[in-house]
C-alpha cells in the first residue's frame, strides 16, 4: 500500500515523507477519524511525529485532494481517503459512528437541485442521521433490562 501512497503523493507534486505516508496509512485503515485519533495512530509507529506535523500533513493532503475532510453538524472534523466519488455519510446520533453511503442515483452530483441559481453543480453533500446497529442493540438491551 505504501507504494500506492507514494505514487499518489508524487502525482499531486507532494514530497514523499514518513509523516505523510503514516497519515495516509492511518486514514486508509481507519476512515472517519478525528485529528486526535490520527495523531495517536501515527505516533503508535512514529512516536517522534509532532502534533503540528500531523495537522500540517492533514491540511496538505486535503488541499491536494488526497484526503477528504467531513464535519457533520455538531461533530468534530473527520478525515477519510475515499475521495472524488461524491459519496455521502450516515452518522449515529448517539455514538457518532460514521459510515459511507454510496450515491443514490447515477453519477455525481447524484442529486438535482430544484434551482441551481446559475451554478454549475458538481457535488452534493448529504448526511443521513440515525442510530447505528450497536446503539440500537444497546438501547434494546437497556429497555429489556428495565422491564
Amino acid at each position: 500500500m505504501t507504494s500506492d501512497f507514494e505514487t499518489q503523493l508524487r502525482a499531486v507534486s507532494l514530497r514523499v515523507t514518513k509523516p505523510r505516508l503514516a497519515v495516509l496509512t492511518a486514514l486508509h485503515d481507519h476512515p472517519h477519524v478525528d485529528t486526535d485519533t490520527v495523531i495517536a495512530l501515527v505516533r503508535a509507529d512514529h512516536p517522534t511525529v509532532s502534533h503540528q506535523a500531523v495537522y500540517d500533513v492533514l491540511r496538505a493532503l486535503t488541499d491536494a485532494g488526497l484526503v477528504r475532510r467531513i464535519q457533520p453538524a455538531g461533530a468534530t472534523a473527520r478525515y477519510e481517503t475515499r475521495v472524488r466519488d461524491n459519496h455521502h455519510h450516515v452518522v449515529c446520533r448517539f455514538c457518532g459512528a460514521i459510515a459511507d453511503v454510496d450515491c443514490a442515483v447515477g453519477r455525481a452530483p447524484c442529486l438535482t437541485a430544484s434551482d441551481d441559481h446559475g451554478f454549475v453543480i458538481d457535488e452534493a453533500e448529504v448526511v443521513f442521521w440515525g442510530t447505528c446497529p450497536d446503539c440500537v442493540t444497546t438501547s434494546s438491551a437497556n429497555a429489556e433490562g428495565s422491564r
